[in-house]
């Protein structure tokens, strides 16, 4: 890990796993956080379905013409999404105080994240049928809502973003946390989701290049991981030195005992006992 003390670390927090992180493991949160700036980006996958058991419906996925699925998004389920996220960011940021470090949560949709059109036509039924989807591709991030960024303080950021119609839209967290990675030059990103590595043919992978993720991507790779390999590749495209994606302490996936990293640098694949 880098010794800059200026210089943040982006942690995507999955909303499938964050009931399951226990106290060590914020613990060695807040040790590194308070060495570095942290900015966490959270999930809210699996609060939404506790909310309302229509969001676990499968009417609840939508999926388009090219086979890319995504949550129905109404201004209701937007609604919804900061409401579970406010309970969500009261949590975390009660267990940083209680380690010592100091934290402040931003909306992806206040000016920090912006998105573009998303798509219209949808399967429904077999058809391809005309839908409003309040969903978007990030187009940008302006990093200046981030502010005090310096050790001992986290940001804690939900990922909606804003369209050029000025509509609040939900975007991927995976996919939000690499682009504002990118935008502040940060050199890691950390995925934290409930699988311990990137899984190949049934076997854990502990590094991979950018360029056979890609490959594994759009060949094999299924759901939640599908999304996590397309956002370390942008993350990638956009600076960032590596992406390391499973479910041990932070620190752990940074120093490389577990996990699986992924970087530009072209390599052979290897596997977790390498």
């Amino acid at each position: 890990m880098s010794a800059d003390r200026a210089t943040p670390t982006v942690v995507k927090l999955g909303g499938s796993c964050l009931d399951d992180l226990d106290g060590t493991w914020w613990d060695d949160l807040a040790r590194l956080g308070r060495d570095r700036p942290l900015i966490l980006v959270h999930g809210w996958s699996k609060p939404l379905k506790k909310l309302d058991a229509r969001y676990s419906e499968p009417s609840a996925i939508l999926r388009d013409r090219y086979g890319n699925q995504s949550r129905w998004t109404t201004p209701e389920v937007i609604d919804d999404i900061k409401t579970v996220s406010a309970v969500l960011a009261e949590d975390v940021l009660a267990r940083l105080a209680s380690r010592g470090i100091t934290a402040e949560r931003l909306l992806g949709s206040d000016g920090l994240v912006g998105a573009g059109p998303g798509e219209r036509w949808w399967w429904r039924e077999k058809q391809l049928v005309e839908l409003e989807n309040l969903v978007g591709p990030i187009t940008g991030v302006d990093p200046a809502p981030l502010k005090n960024l310096r050790p001992g303080h986290a940001h804690l950021v939900t990922p909606l973003a804003r369209n050029a119609a000025g509509q609040e839209v939900n975007t991927d967290a995976d996919r939000a946390a690499a682009a504002i990675a990118g935008a502040i030059g940060a050199p890691d990103l950390v995925l934290v989701t409930d699988v311990g590595h990137l899984l190949i043919d049934d076997e854990p992978v502990r590094r991979i290049s950018a360029e056979d993720a890609a490959v594994f991507r759009d060949r094999g790779a299924k759901g939640g991981m599908r999304k996590k390999l397309r956002a370390a590749g942008e993350a990638l495209e956009r600076g960032v030195e590596r992406v390391v994606i499973g479910s041990a302490a932070v620190t752990e996936l940074l120093d490389g005992s577990t996990g699986t990293l992924i970087t530009q640098e072209r390599a052979t694949t290897a596997g977790a006992g390498a």
